[in-house]
Order: C-alpha cells, then structure tokens, then sequence
C-alpha cells in the first residue's frame, strides 16, 4: 500500500499541482508565527516548547487517524488517507513553474527576464547577475528543494510513523526555516532547537538523497565532491546536496572555499604524488545544466520508486501464506 499510496499521489500532483500557497500550508505558517508570538521569550527552552507543541498539534492526529483506521482494517479509508498526507507534503511541482520559466528565458537570451522570476523564488538580489549566476544558483534551489519536498518525505512515509513521519518531517523543516532565517529571528535563541531538530531529522534522508544522486549520475565525481567539500560548507547538509549534486552532474555549486578549513601545506618535492588543484570537480553552470537538472532529479525520483516497489513486493510475497 506503501508503493501505492506515493505513486498515486505523485500521478495527482502531476495532473493538479498544490500551490504553494494553499490555505492548509497558509494555516500552518499562521500556526508556527502564533507560537512563535506566544513562546518567544529570548530563550531557547521556549523554542523547544513551542516545537513539540505544533508537532502534537499536527502530528499527533495525522498518527492516530491512520492508526484507528488501520486497527479496524478500514484499508481504502488508510490508503485515501496516506495518499491525501503525501500530496499535501510532496512538492514536487510547488516551483517547478519557476525552474521552467528561467530555462526558457534563457534559452531565450531573456536574462532580465530570468533574473526576475530567480528574484521571486529566492527572494535574492539579482540585480546585474550574469547567465551562469542565475543558471547556478536555479540548479541549487532546485536540488535542495526537490531533496526537502520530494525525498525527505518518501524516508520519513517508509518509517513506523507512516503518514505522521512525513507531515513531521515538513513541518520541522518549516519552522528550522521560519525560526531562524527571517531577519529578525537569526540572532533570536528561540529558533536553535527547531533548527537542531531538523538537522538531526534529516540526516540520514540528506544522505540517502546525495547517494540516490551518485547512482543515477557520475558516481565517482558525486562520491568525491561529498568527501572533500560537503564538509566545507557552513550548512553541512547543504553542502552534502550540492556537493553530490554537482559532482553527479559535473557542475560546480555553491562556493564552499569561503568556510573552507586550511589545510597543511605539503611540500611537493619531497612526496611522489601529482598534486591537483584543491576544486570540485566539474565546469562551471551554463544553460545546459539546467537541462541536466532535470533529468537528474527525474532518474533519482525513479531510482527511489523502483526501490519502494522491490521492497513493497517484497513485503507482499512474504506476507502471502
């Protein structure tokens, strides 16, 4: 059921993407700035109350609706139920109007034009930015998100918790964002239990995602940005998404020399190595990676649904008398 429920929803959310700006994820925005209204008294023990409080709000009944309907074997109830959380948590379509409206502006040589749809999705100053800019820092938003709204939900949907794993998953995700990120809040301590949560919630999905990408495209240069860059980048989960990301595609994302640790410098005369420049490998974003982007994503989502289905049908046949 596990294998259907996401394929359903997938084939859903294709034919009726839910906008981003729907009144359920509008709700929980006005939730999380309530809590953060109510419990924002300058310390972090208050964030962590405020955490645990919208997760027994929206978490909480997600699990026992699916668990009573399960317990009296109410199976096409569970199954409507599973599919109706993974198409309110999937956003496998929120922005990909954005990704495809820059990739034909530019295939167009509209680059103002790129430049203000990159602005609207990033909230980023793109004032006088060049084509490769834009190209690189699309394909990062891209990978990033389809990771926190596409392949973190599947991880946390195949646990126990079922569809409350992934309802709990995108809501931390939010509120690690809507408690530190805003200008006023990224000094605040009330945000630092949210943003610990996530990272933990995310570590084994962020890797898995950084795995999925070295499958489907070159294994050995993903393998070995993540080894040697994903660590560089303030961010270390980002950095594992970009790193591998780019590798895979052979594209260089993000610039992760800025927190770059130092390293010991090695006098090459008296070692019998050929040393090679300390950069990711890869060329630079052009407009073809884009392209590229897409059918990388598109061979990880696939990647990930051939292993659900092996593992749903091997659950089926060993279930069966």
């Amino acid at each position: 059921m596990t294998f259907l429920s996401i394929l359903c929803a997938l084939l859903i959310e294709q034919m009726k993407p839910l906008r981003a700006d729907n009144p359920i994820y509008a709700e929980i925005k006005s939730l999380a700035l309530r809590m953060e209204t109510w419990f924002n008294a300058g310390h972090s023990t208050h964030g962590r109350l405020g955490w645990f409080l919208m997760m027994a709000i929206l978490v909480v009944p997600t699990g026992l609706i699916y668990w009573v309907l399960k317990y009296y074997n109410w199976t096409l109830a569970a199954f409507a139920w599973n599919v109706l959380i993974i198409y309110l948590t999937l956003g496998f379509r929120h922005y990909s109007h954005y990704f495809t409206s820059i990739q034909l502006a530019l295939n167009a040589g509209d680059e103002a034009g790129a430049r203000a749809l990159l602005a609207e999705w990033t909230k980023l100053d793109t004032i006088g930015m060049e084509a490769s800019e834009i190209t690189r820092i699309a394909v990062e938003k891209s990978l990033i998100t389809t990771h926190r709204n596409v392949f973190g939900v599947f991880f946390w949907f195949l646990m126990p918790l079922g569809p409350a794993g992934a309802v709990m998953y995108r809501v931390s995700e939010y509120l690690a964002r809507a408690w530190t990120e805003p200008e006023h809040m990224r000094n605040e301590a009330f945000g630092q239990f949210a943003a610990r949560a996530f990272y933990w919630i995310d570590w084994i999905p962020v890797r898995l995602t950084a795995v999925a990408f070295a499958v489907v495209g070159n294994f050995e240069d993903a393998i070995y940005a993540w080894r040697n860059f994903a660590h560089r980048w303030t961010n270390e989960p980002l950095g594992i998404i970009l790193s591998a990301g780019g590798g895979a595609m052979g594209v260089r994302l993000g610039s992760p020399a800025e927190t770059a640790v130092k390293a010991q410098v090695i006098d090459a005369t008296t070692v019998d190595i050929e040393l090679e420049d300390d950069v990711m490998p890869g060329e630079e974003p052009n407009i073809r990676s884009l392209q590229s982007t897409v059918g990388l994503v598109w061979r990880a989502l696939l990647l990930w649904m051939l292993l659900l289905l092996l593992i749903s049908s091997a659950w089926w046949l060993g279930a069966s008398p």
